[in-house]
């Protein structure tokens, strides 16, 4: 026995603005991302996603390389300034060909299209209105997903609102460091709020909608939030508040709200004469309206931190310590497969039993050039262990969490492809497949044909 159930989703991963490319094409407007990779000094040697993966333009041959892999899944996200290129009024309907076309292409190859409404990506339009900022975002992010859900939603059974909430305010708002750029404490708080308020609006809408427009009346919607454990560097208390503080900033900041209808305490400790409190006249209504209830809830899953007291690393006031003897991935994550298992764990214990799917995992490493002719049926090989050993210990550690009683229904590697990795541009690889972006080239590596012989095993993890 595999150890998964019958009827586990085996599916990859993307996100709109990572693997597409041509962002202006066929009427769309610009978004928030396209701006900040244009702008100088905010992307890796001023990298943008102007080309990406050419999934635009590629995605017949992708769908193919899914077939290839054996997914029964794929997640995608949906480009808002390609659906309403000023964010609000008129929809752009060569943009939602592009994703009709894409759902119809998945189903006939017997693949699950789930999409993601929103993988970070504002129409810049909206930005100019104040973003995340504006508590109108709320509705303008619902009527988006309504004129989505028209076209698709009849094919489309299972939706995700948001992705990652914490890293849109955590680097988007608080840092700078992603779109659109601004660093405030002021502001992140009121992003996030609103954010959560923006998801619970669509929820509801999505719950309004006729049945012929949700998969017969049988569509499901959740949303998907980044866990990290955070562990104290040592048993000082200064080290262990660190840690509670890191906890409440990235992980219970957006569960907490969603499933307890409250926000963790120590957030006002955090951002001190910048929280607002629960920033609205009536905070009853506002967790309802947060609250939702949901489907599912997406869990992407990448590594854990050890944090120490840190007065300098602000607001948080904590920073990570490595660790002796560990593994790293090429963005300095330590490679921790038991903290996947503690995490659907903690969920559980901590917000009650709901469906989970594992909705991203996978690391970054550095990869050889592909060896031609070295792979099954004559193509192309490219080795990549540690990914494999990465996937196999991850894998390993689903399927205990699903020993101890936990509802986990699905797993999603990140990624299906080798993509624009955001402000690192192209330097770092997640792909299942190679993608050489000289030549839009695919490869699939080592790591693809394991994940093909586990879907293809029904879970069975090959030790070699």
């Amino acid at each position: 026995m595999s150890g998964f159930p019958a009827g586990f989703l085996w599916g990859a991963a993307t996100s709109a603005y990572q693997v597409e490319g041509s962002p202006l094409a066929d009427g769309a407007g610009p978004s928030n991302w396209h701006v900040f990779a244009h702008t100088p000094g905010r992307t890796h040697e001023g990298q943008t996603g102007d080309e990406a993966c050419d999934h635009y333009r590629r995605w017949r041959g992708d769908v193919d390389l899914m077939r290839t892999l054996g997914l029964g899944a794929y997640r995608f996200s949906i480009s808002w300034s390609r659906v309403l290129p000023a964010g609000t009024g008129q929809v752009n309907g060569p943009g939602l060909d592009f994703y009709d076309r894409l759902v119809d292409a998945l189903l006939e190859a017997g693949i699950e299209p789930c999409p993601t409404l929103y993988h970070w990506d504002l129409p810049h339009a909206l930005d100019g209105r104040s973003g995340w900022l504006n508590p109108d975002s709320a509705q303008w992010f619902a009527d988006y997903a309504q004129a989505v859900w028209r076209r698709l939603g009849d094919r489309v059974g299972r939706w995700a609102t948001l992705n990652e909430p914490w890293v849109i305010v955590d680097a988007g708002y608080l840092h700078g460091t992603h779109a659109p750029g601004r660093a405030s404490t002021h502001d992140a708080p009121r992003a996030a709020h609103n954010l959560l308020r923006a998801h619970g609006t669509a929820v509801r809408a999505y719950r309004a909608l006729p049945a012929a427009q949700r998969a017969q009346g049988t569509g499901t919607i959740g949303i998907v939030v980044n866990i990290e454990p955070k562990d104290a560097a040592t048993g000082r208390e200064a080290d262990l508040a660190a840690a509670r503080r890191a906890d409440a900033s990235m992980n219970r900041y957006y569960l907490d709200a969603l499933r307890l209808g409250r926000y963790p305490q120590e957030l006002a400790e955090i951002f001190g004469a910048d929280w607002p409190g629960y920033a609205a006249d009536d905070p009853a209504a506002e967790f309802a309206l947060i609250g939702e209830p949901i489907d599912f809830l997406g869990v992407n899953y990448y590594t854990r931190s050890v944090n120490r007291h840190d007065p300098e690393a602000k607001p948080v006031c904590a920073s990570p310590v490595p660790q002796p003897g560990a593994e790293y991935t090429d963005l300095g994550w330590e490679v921790h497969p038991d903290s996947l298992r503690r995490v659907l764990c903690w969920i559980r214990e901590r917000y009650g039993e709901i469906p989970l799917y594992i909705t991203e995992n996978g690391a970054a490493f550095p990869d050889p050039e592909p060896v031609p002719g070295a792979g099954p049926g004559g193509r192309a090989r490219l080795a990549d262990p540690r990914r494999v050993a990465y996937f196999r210990s991850h894998l390993a550690a689903v399927r205990e969490a699903l020993a101890q009683g936990v509802d986990v229904r699905g797993y999603f590697a990140w990624s299906l492809l080798d993509n624009y990795e955001w402000a690192c541009g192209y330097a770092k690889r997640f792909g299942l497949v190679a993608v050489d972006f000289a030549t839009q080239e695919r490869t699939v590596k080592d790591s693809g044909w394991f994940y093909r012989d586990v879907i293809a095993g029904g879970g069975e993890i090959p030790e070699s």
